[in-house]
């Protein structure tokens, strides 16, 4: 269980507690005239506890926060949705590839077309032969863009920018990817950019972009490079 769901349920059990004792001692409430005040209470000569003014200001204020709240939370919902809606249908467009030319060329549209960047390549370390419609990396270049053993970069990366050719004046952010492929092993990087400087920042999480790049990774194990 997290820690949010943990801490819920913590407040849950707390909040239950409270109920049952007050039920349990209506007199606690009643005959405190003091806790009464403070919570914008107050008891009619029935001996029944009303609603003052400031007690009703504050259950309307607690239910737009609690509106407002559940608003935020569906939107995050339904965008995390929709971006792994997007994910799924990109996968089955990547194993529909033919070769690896086809798969840098469907993954660039992709990028364009579903997710609304710049675009996106697959770069690989030499000097052995790189397939078409990928980028040539010199040997030890993605340690030098991840950094020595990361797995992943997010953010403005200028010192990456060269991996997108003439496109690079028109990108603002960046997301790299470390690739492992073909036998034996060889070192790539997978890039996705964006016009937007804040598209992509350090401290996302990128856990659909390395689903994408072990899609990658698999559909091009397909071809051995002659």
């Amino acid at each position: 269980m997290s820690d949010v769901l943990r801490a819920n349920a913590h407040e849950s059990a707390r909040d239950e507690a409270i109920r049952s004792f007050l039920r349990a001692n209506p007199d606690f409430l009643r005959e405190d005239a003091e806790l009464l005040s403070a919570l914008g209470l107050r008891a009619d000569a029935a001996n029944v506890v009303e609603f003052g003014p400031a007690a009703i200001s504050k259950v309307a204020r607690a239910h737009r926060q609690e509106t407002t709240v559940r608003r935020q939370l569906e939107t995050v919902a339904e965008a995390n949705f929709a971006a792994q809606s997007q994910t799924h249908e990109a996968v089955i467009e990547l194993l529909e590839a033919r070769n690896h030319a086809d798969l840098a060329a469907r993954l660039n549209r992709l990028a364009e077309a579903r997710f609304d960047l710049a675009a996106a390549v697959i770069a690989l370390e030499g000097p052995e032969r790189v397939p078409a419609g990928w980028r040539a990396l010199a040997e030890g270049q993605a340690d030098l863009t991840l950094g020595r053993n990361k797995a992943a970069r997010l953010g403005v990366l200028p010192t990456a920018l060269g991996l997108f050719g003439d496109r690079a004046p028109q990108i603002g952010s960046l997301a790299l990817i470390r690739l492992s492929l073909f036998s034996p092993e060889r070192v790539g990087l997978l890039a996705f950019a964006s016009a937007d400087e804040a598209a992509f920042q350090p401290d996302m999480g990128h856990q659909l972009i390395d689903f994408l790049a072990r899609v990658v990774e698999r559909t091009a194990e397909r071809w051995p490079i002659p």
